[in-house]
């Protein structure tokens, strides 16, 4: 038998490392990150244990590499979401329903996506949390900046502020308030983005997400990616 390829050893490594980023979104949003092993993430995944470690050299990486695919994939889908658009403040609008809708939906994978970063490891810097950067900078020049450098920063820590607070224990602040704060600052007007429903309730304080207790399906962030590096969408995968 001959020896496989690079490309075809490359594609094995991606999907290998595909598959642990998504096992670990489902395992600790079922069972919470410290009832989550390794090893548990490996077995989900079906890749030997030893596989993980030559990925990522911790949990806690591994977990903040997969919550930031996670951000990154939710906000390219709300950033494209038809009818698409180039206006700035519709943009803006998108990008930050799109976080606020994740801590609402997946509070306990943001909650300790949260705590991770607080440690002093900080963010792990790693393709998922730099395409997260590269969305945001673009939705702050699009929105007008004339510093990015100055307003992508502040706008990351405007998210974060609001996340955190969102799912504050015992004293969280319900989603519509902080959305509207952040229109507030950014001089949206309410109708843009993805207005919340006038019943909306703000499960997140409970500590649980929707899927607790199942395994929620992720598999739409872990598709095939085009050689753009954007995932495959299901008109082109049927071609």
């Amino acid at each position: 038998m001959s020896p496989r390829s690079a490309s075809v050893n490359e594609e094995l490594r991606r999907r290998s490392r595909e598959r642990l980023l998504q096992a670990a979104l489902e395992l600790v949003g079922e069972r919470g990150y410290d009832a989550t092993t390794l090893g548990d993430i490996a077995d989900r995944a079906g890749s030997a244990r030893g596989l993980v470690s030559y990925y990522f050299p911790s949990k806690r990486q591994l977990l903040q590499s997969a919550v930031h695919r996670l951000m990154n994939r939710t906000l390219e889908e709300a950033l494209e979401r038809e009818p698409r658009t180039e206006d700035g403040d519709e943009r803006l609008a998108r990008a930050i329903d799109a976080i606020l809708g994740l801590a609402h939906d997946e509070p306990v994978l943001m909650r300790t996506h949260m705590a991770g970063i607080l440690q002093s490891e900080g963010f792990v810097r790693c393709v998922e949390q730099q395409r997260l950067s590269e969305l945001l900078q673009d939705t702050v020049r699009r929105h007008g900046s004339a510093d990015v450098e100055l307003d992508y920063p502040m706008l990351r820590a405007q998210l974060m502020g609001a996340v955190f607070a969102i799912l504050l224990p015992g004293a969280p602040m319900p989603v519509r308030r902080m959305r509207a704060e952040l229109f507030r600052r950014y001089g949206l007007a309410w109708e843009r983005g993805f207005p919340p429903a006038d019943d909306v309730t703000d499960d997140a304080v409970s500590g649980e997400s929707p899927a607790h207790g199942r395994t929620a399906d992720f598999s739409r962030y872990f598709e095939p990616l085009r050689p753009t590096g954007r995932p495959a969408g299901p008109e082109r995968q049927a071609k």
